[in-house]
């Protein structure tokens, strides 16, 4: 844990327990997933009782994540057994427990049983309200899913609601989106997740963007991202991340964990960890995953593994941090990290250009990015100084 840094009692600790399930494929998902069936859920719940019971953890769990696949495809009696699971390990009072729902795989008996077990933020799959664009994406649902689950989530009164939106959508015009940000909003979520498709490599639509069925158009996307950062402030709900926005107190603390550089540990096939200076992923296959869980995971047995240095550390909290609204405090980096003046005088200079250019709020080492940063977040990400200078 940051041993270095002697940051131990600042961090906060994540979990994040992937069900990998799906009972068809999004043509825009690239996340691993496999088709359910007997037998396979049944050596996920045996592998995952076995990873959880081995983690040697040194706090309890501020924050929980349950994440796909799609963990409503579980039956009732299987979300029992699941949470029982991870409530063995022990979390921390008043944790953010999440869970992610797809419409058509949303029932009060499921609600009733997650929420009797301490789940309290429902994260809904929405993606879109309209049905063309559904079909677009590869959803097997219809609208009238959407409304009917969000009514059974309501009704069992979870004390947080999320939903998903995605814009960018091929043929999207933006009084689509626009009339599904008024849609969302007229549900009166909590929360609001707004992404813009990805291609990514794998998926049906990236296959068809490979054949020139699909184009990509930024301009289009940059008015997709100025909409929506200036109709949903106006309707109540604070943008607090590049995609997200909150009504006051409902900022997802899970993801917030992740943006803040803390720590988190990942069960289940695919599942990403960051813990006590090392990074690691579990292998995204279940057959894998399970012989790496039998035979207690070993560093070879994982399909990613870093240790971090401060370094790695410090330049990730700038990477990740400049995604929130509020930036980034680069004299708290260095002190947190005991990283050398020489990389942030480095970070100092090149955030002073983006400055002029109109492109990041910079004073006193407090960095955000503008509006007009944020839209080119991630080719700024690739222009940022990386440490070079020894930690002190």
């Amino acid at each position: 844990m940051m041993q270095e840094g002697n940051q131990k009692d600042f961090y906060t600790l994540g979990l994040y327990v992937h069900v990998p399930f799906c009972s068809s494929t999004c043509d825009f998902c690239a996340f691993y997933q496999e088709r359910p069936s007997k037998k396979k859920i049944e050596s996920y719940f045996l592998g995952l009782k076995k990873e959880l019971a081995g983690l040697t953890l040194d706090r309890p769990v501020d924050t929980v994540f349950i994440g796909g696949g799609t963990p409503g495809l579980l039956k009732a009696d299987e979300l029992d057994l699941l949470c029982g699971l991870i409530l063995d390990r022990g979390l921390r009072e008043g944790v953010e427990w999440t869970i992610e729902l797809a419409p058509n795989e949303v029932t009060v008996e499921k609600l009733k049983v997650l929420q009797k077990n301490g789940v309290n933020r429902v994260s809904l799959g929405v993606q879109t309200f309209d049905a063309q664009l559904m079909n677009a994406l590869g959803r097997k649902h219809g609208p009238e899913k959407v409304f009917k689950a969000y009514d059974s989530i309501s009704n069992v009164n979870f004390e947080s609601v999320n939903l998903d939106l995605i814009f960018g959508i091929p043929h999207q015009s933006l009084s689509q989106w626009e009339s599904d940000m008024q849609q969302a909003l007229e549900l009166a979520p909590h929360h609001l997740s707004t992404y813009c498709l990805t291609f990514e490599e794998d998926t049906a639509m990236y296959y068809r963007l490979a054949k020139g069925e699909l184009s990509i158009d930024p301009d289009r996307e940059a008015e997709f991202y100025e909409r929506a950062w200036a109709y949903l402030p106006e309707k109540g709900y604070t943008q607090y991340e590049v995609s997200n926005y909150a009504l006051e107190g409902y900022a997802c603390k899970h993801n917030l964990n992740t943006w803040k550089m803390n720590e988190w540990i990942g069960i289940g096939p695919s599942a990403s960890s960051q813990y006590q200076n090392k990074r690691w992923k579990n292998p995204s296959n279940l057959e894998k995953w399970i012989i790496g869980v039998d035979a207690g995971f070993s560093q070879s047995d994982y399909e990613e593994f870093k240790r971090l240095s401060n370094t790695d550390l410090a330049e990730d909290a700038v990477l990740f941090g400049l995604r929130m609204n509020q930036g980034i405090n680069l004299n708290a980096i260095g002190d947190r990290f005991q990283i050398s003046t020489k990389y942030f005088d480095d970070l100092s200079h090149f955030f002073e250009v983006l400055s002029n250019e109109g492109l990041a709020n910079y004073s006193d080492g407090l960095i955000s990015l503008t509006s007009e940063g944020r839209i080119r977040a991630d080719a700024i990400a690739t222009e940022i100084p990386v440490p070079k200078e020894p930690e002190i």
